[in-house]
């Protein structure tokens, strides 16, 4: 194994990791907090076709910014094409599938299964709601555009979770992680072409 296979190899093992790494956290600050971050994760046929069908939009909305020329669009697509393409295009579907729900499971568990009922017990459910998902923006802040994309999709997230009356985070959980799956795939098939091309 050549040095720069090393150093792709690491970085998927590195990410995986990372996102593993969220549930930790998300287990202390659910401590402190006094709050169980598993407490609303629980198995729903209901929530699970939430789920699948409230990845369409997203799935739509990721197509429509492929689509977009704007500058700060294709910023974000260069960006992400010169720093995932590279690791992601190597990998077997199922390694992207992997790391789409650890990032779906954990980032939900800490974000949605903690942070946000966290600050709804402490400013209430609009300002915690707003507060949650500025961070959830602030946390993948690539680029401004991105900043506000994340925080639009945190926003939609934190919806879905309380979709038919009921708090699952299992139906956040599916979106983000079929979401993420569907741009790994998408951003492996356009650096291909670009490298076949």
């Amino acid at each position: 194994m050549n040095q720069s296979t090393f150093k792709l190899h690491d970085f998927f093992f590195k990410a995986c990791c990372f996102e593993a790494s969220l549930i930790l956290v998300a287990i202390v600050l659910g401590w402190m907090a006094g709050i169980d971050p598993f407490a609303k994760l629980f198995f729903s046929e209901a929530a699970l076709s939430h789920g699948l069908v409230g990845t369409v939009p997203m799935v739509v909305l990721f197509y429509l910014m492929e689509q977009w020329e704007g500058t700060s669009f294709q910023k974000i697509r260069r960006l992400l094409l010169e720093t995932l393409g590279p690791v992601l295009h190597r990998r077997h579907w199922t390694d992207l599938l992997m790391l789409a729900g650890l990032a779906g499971l954990s980032e939900e568990i800490l974000f949605r299964g903690v942070i946000q009922p966290w600050l709804e017990t402490v400013w209430g459910i609009r300002i915690g709601f707003l507060v949650c998902n500025l961070l959830f923006g602030v946390a993948h802040a690539i680029t401004p555009l991105y900043t506000v994309l994340a925080f639009m999709i945190g926003g939609y997230l934190s919806l879905s979770m309380d979709y038919g009356g009921e708090r699952n985070l299992l139906t956040p959980i599916v979106i983000h992680a079929l979401y993420d799956f569907w741009a790994f795939l998408s951003l492996v098939r356009t650096y291909k072409a670009t490298r076949d091309g």
